[in-house]
């Protein structure tokens, strides 16, 4: 079973504490994604699952088997990197049984592998060529079928589509997705993309500042962030954050966002939030969740006045800038709900998406 257990570990460079103690269990054929923005520590777990760093303490098992002082040649784990490392001089197939042919495994089990995997990825017509001949995409292709070929227990992918341009991240983000369909194996997977993250993973760990602010589905971040960071992180566009004061109102609760704006808190939350009366916190909503004015109000959306700074259209969406709170807010509204800057708009916030942050704990 190719089961990924990290305890308590850590990673220190002098002074620096890259991994400041991370636990974390990956199910055999599990798809994990790290992410998080650039020096969270996530590539720098990778390298200690990988064995290309050493950990300062903690514990790194594959299956029941402590791994801490395996060489990574004895890991029986195949790394893709965010350069695609490939030999210029050999060709795709040479560069794809190289791993198997100085292990000496024998030239049939070798051809019939690289078969195999050129089949999955859709490059068997290029196996003669070199390199240089390779589209950026083809390359990413062969240095997948390079770690394909080994039949590892796990499978770890350090940001292999950064190096890509977006129609070419998108097509590759899908292979990948195939792969792991077709190939069923653990796979760990870095990236800084939010998106990549939401669309790739089973579960995703949210890494910032060397500790893991939150791990889950990808729809479980997106509905039930724990932390502000992750509320922030996950999404596209972020998440709003407004200043407000929440009040008490009879048996409810308010949320005053500046001047004459107050917002209902939902009945089912008021329990929740009760204890948080009389302090000032931060209201969060998503931009799909402040829309256009509808004809049909639903229950517990609210319509409020904006003036509009910035329109940016986007074909299927419209996104609408303003001032709300003191804090620049971002709406997602239909392309043709007329919105031009310098205008004012009508615009409808779903308080039962709502989030609460207590600005003093995050």
């Amino acid at each position: 079973m190719a089961q990924i257990s990290l305890n308590d570990l850590h990673k220190n460079f002098d002074s620096t504490v890259a991994v400041g103690g991370i636990s974390l269990q990956i199910a055999h054929n599990e798809f994990v994604v790290l992410v998080g923005p650039s020096g969270c520590g996530k590539s720098t777990t990778l390298r200690l699952i990988a064995g290309l760093e050493e950990a300062t303490s903690g514990d790194i098992y594959l299956g029941k088997e402590r791994i801490n002082e395996v060489a990574a040649k004895n890991r029986d784990i195949a790394m893709v990197f965010q350069n695609y490392a490939l030999y210029p001089h050999m060709t795709v197939f040479e560069n794809m049984s190289l791993g198997l042919r100085l292990r000496k495994v024998p030239r049939k089990e070798i051809a019939k592998r690289v078969e195999e995997a050129a089949k999955i990825l859709e490059i068997g017509d290029l196996l003669k060529r070199r390199p240089g001949q390779l589209s950026g995409g083809q390359r990413q292709r062969v240095a997948m079928g390079r770690a394909i070929v080994r039949q590892p227990q796990a499978f770890l992918f350090d940001e292999p589509l950064s190096n890509l341009d977006a129609k070419l991240r998108v097509l590759m983000r899908t292979e990948i997705k195939k792969i792991h369909q077709q190939v069923k194996t653990t796979i760990v997977y870095v990236t800084h993309d939010q998106v990549e993250a939401m669309t790739l993973a089973d579960r995703i760990v949210v890494m910032n500042a060397g500790l893991i602010e939150q791990v889950g589905t990808p729809q479980d971040l997106y509905d039930s962030p724990e932390t502000r960071f992750v509320a922030g992180f996950i999404g596209s566009p972020a998440m709003n954050f407004i200043s407000c004061a929440l009040e008490g109102n009879g048996e409810g609760l308010s949320l005053r966002l500046g001047g004459d704006l107050v917002l209902p808190v939902p009945a089912d939350r008021v329990h929740q939030y009760q204890p948080y009366a009389g302090r000032d916190m931060v209201f969060c909503v998503r931009p799909e969740h402040l829309t256009e004015k509808r004809s049909e109000a639903l229950p517990q959306q609210f319509d409020i006045n904006a003036d509009v700074d910035v329109v940016e259209p986007l074909g299927m969406d419209t996104m609408v800038f303003f001032e709300c709170g003191g804090a620049a807010v971002c709406a997602r509204v239909s392309p043709d709900a007329g919105s031009r800057a310098g205008q004012r708009m009508e615009l409808s916030i779903d308080m039962n998406k709502m989030h609460l942050i207590d600005p003093e704990t995050d």
